[in-house]
Formats: C-alpha cells, sequence, structure tokens
C-alpha cells in the first residue's frame, strides 16, 4: 500500500526531505504523497522514513492503492531503473 498524509499534517517540512523517492511534495494545503512513488521505503529502510519522522502521527496507509510488499519491491526496482537511466542521459 502506497501511504497518504491526511488534512492533520501542520506542514512542518520534516517528511519531504526523508523521502528517498521524492513521492512527497507540497498540495494546496499540506504535504501529499503521490501513490506512483511511494514504497513506504521498501528497497530503502525497514520502514517507512516519513511515518517515523512525522510529529503529528498524520501518515497512515492509503485504502485506495493497495499494494503486497512484492509489488512495492517491483515499484522501488522501476524507480531505481529510472534514476540510472536519467543519470546516463
Amino acid at each position: 500500500m502506497a501511504l497518504m498524509i491526511t488534512d492533520a499534517c501542520i506542514n512542518c517540512d520534516v517528511c519531504e526531505p526523508e523521502c528517498p523517492n521524492g513521492a512527497i511534495s507540497m498540495g494546496a494545503e499540506y504535504y501529499v504523497i503521490a501513490p506512483s512513488r511511494c514504497t513506504e521505503c521498501v528497497g530503502h529502510f525497514d520502514e517507512p522514513q516519513c511515518v517515523a519522522i512525522c510529529p503529528v502521527e498524520c501518515i497512515p496507509l492509503n485504502p485506495e492503492h493497495v499494494e503486497s510488499r512484492e509489488q512495492l519491491q517491483a515499484k522501488y526496482e522501476g524507480l531505481e531503473a529510472e534514476k540510472r537511466a536519467a543519470a546516463r542521459v
């Protein structure tokens, strides 16, 4: 499952730089997570770094984006392949 940020977000700016996939960005009112880039830190860390650092605990699993650990791993591998390809250009 990808994660999501709820409207309880206080825009403290700590989650965005912690995301190794660049999935977190400022939305219209508070930070948002791009499900296509969120791997719950699979491939990078043992736990989602945004969840670990969030002071208001506003980052739950996104029920609209259910994914298995294997799917998250495949997404991670795809994102890493994109990074490598971009670095060659």
